[in-house]
C-alpha cells in the first residue's frame, strides 16, 4: 500500500514513482558504543528500493538524537526549553544559573548533546523548584538582580504550587502516565477510588491527604488548586514537567492498584465515576445536612473509605479488574 499523493525519482526506475514511508533499524556507533535506532526510509512502490527525499535526512538526524538521548537518559531541547519558561529566565542567564558557563545552554539549544553529568543538573532543576532555588543561590553573584528575582520568584510560586504530598505527586504522575486525557473532575475520582482499593488490599491509605464530600463527590482540595492553575490541559502545560520521573518512586503494589483502577474505573468519563460516588456509602454519609449549594462538605476520613472497600472487596474481590468491572455495573444499575 503506497502513501497516496507520495511521489518522487527513483534512481532505480529512472522516473517519478509512489513511495511509502517504512521504519528501519540501523546501527551506528557513539563514542565508541554500539546503538540500534528506528529511522524513516523512503521505499519506491515499484522496485521496492530505497528512494532519498527531500526532508528525510534530516528526520532522521532528529530521529536518532531522540532515540540517543532516551538512551542514554539525557534531556532534550524540549526539556531545556520548558525549564525556561518554567523559571521566566532566559538561556544565558539559566547557563549561569545552574553553574555552567555562559554559552553552554545556548549550545545545548542549537543541538549538542550535553554530557550526562550536566544532563542530570538541567533534570533535576526541571523536576524540583527546590533544587533550582539552591542553584539559583549559589550561583546569585553571577546573575544580574532582575534575571535573579524573576527566576526566585517563578520557584517560590511552582513550590507552593505543589504542595500536595510526594506520594500524591508520584500516583497523580503515574495516572497521567496510563490515561491519554484526564480531566480534574475525572482525577479526582480515579484518586479516591485507587485510595479506596489500595487500602482495602493493603490494610493502610496510599496518600496522607484527606478527601472532601463536596457536591460533585470526593474531592482532594490540594489537587483541586493545584490544577486549578493550569490555564490549559495540564500535559501541555510546561510546569507538568515537574511531574516526570516522579511514578518511578512507585511501589510495585501502589502501580498494581493504580493499574487496576485505571483499567477499569478509568475508562469512564468524570460524570459517570461521580455518579458512582454519589451512591457509596462514605459520600452520602458525609453530605448529610448538606444541599447542592454547598459546594464542599465534611472529610471522608481514610477509615472510612477503607472500611467500605474492605466490604467491596468482600463481595466482588476488588484485586482483579473482573471483580472492579463487575462492581462498577452494579453501581451504575442503582444510579440509573
Amino acid at each position: 500500500m503506497t502513501d497516496k499523493g507520495r511521489r518522487d525519482f527513483c534512481m532505480e526506475c529512472r522516473k517519478e514513482t509512489e513511495y511509502l514511508l517504512k521504519k528501519k533499524d540501523i546501527v551506528k556507533t557513539i563514542r565508541d558504543k554500539d546503538y540500534t535506532f528506528g529511522i524513516t526510509v523512503a521505499v519506491c512502490a515499484e522496485c521496492g528500493e530505497e528512494m532519498s527525499i527531500p526532508g528525510l535526512i534530516d528526520k532522521n538526524v532528529q530521529e536518532i538524537d531522540s532515540q540517543y538521548r532516551a538512551a542514554e537518559g539525557l534531556v532534550s531541547i524540549d526539556d531545556i526549553e520548558k525549564l525556561m519558561k518554567i523559571y521566566n529566565i532566559g538561556k544565558a542567564p539559566l547557563s549561569l544559573a545552574l553553574g555552567f558557563g555562559e554559552v553552554t545552554i545556548p549550545r545545548y539549544l542549537e543541538g549538542q548533546v550535553p554530557s550526562k553529568e550536566y544532563s542530570d543538573v538541567v533534570r533535576a532543576a526541571l523536576v524540583s523548584p527546590a533544587y533550582m532555588k539552591q542553584k539559583l543561590m549559589e550561583n546569585r553573584g553571577k546573575l544580574t538582580d532582575a534575571a535573579y528575582k524573576k527566576a526566585m520568584a517563578a520557584a517560590d510560586s511552582i513550590e507552593s504550587l505543589f504542595s500536595v504530598s510526594e506520594k500524591m505527586l508520584r500516583v497523580i504522575a503515574y495516572v497521567f502516565e496510563k490515561l491519554e486525557e484526564v480531566t480534574p473532575l475525572m482525577l479526582q475520582k480515579i484518586l479516591y477510588f485507587i485510595q479506596g482499593v489500595y487500602s482495602a488490599l493493603y490494610g493502610k491509605p496510599v496518600f496522607e491527604e484527606d478527601c472532601r464530600a463536596w457536591v460533585h463527590g470526593p474531592v482532594y482540595p490540594e489537587v483541586y488548586e493545584l490544577f486549578r492553575d493550569f490555564k490549559y490541559n495540564p500535559i501541555d502545560d510546561a510546569r507538568f514537567a515537574l511531574l516526570h520521573g516522579n511514578a518511578e518512586a512507585l511501589t510495585e503494589e501502589e502501580k498494581k492498584v493504580i493499574d487496576l483502577v485505571v483499567n477499569t474505573f478509568g475508562i469512564y468519563g468524570g460524570k459517570i465515576l461521580e455518579r458512582i460516588t454519589h451512591n457509596e456509602d462514605p459520600w452520602m454519609e458525609a453530605r448529610k445536612g448538606y444541599c447542592d449549594s454547598i459546594p464542599s462538605g465534611k472529610i471522608l476520613p481514610k477509615d472510612r473509605i477503607m472500611m467500605y472497600y474492605v466490604i467491596i472487596n468482600q463481595k466482588y474481590g476488588i484485586d482483579t479488574e473482573e471483580g472492579l468491572r463487575t462492581y462498577i455495573h452494579d453501581m451504575l444499575a442503582k444510579a440509573s
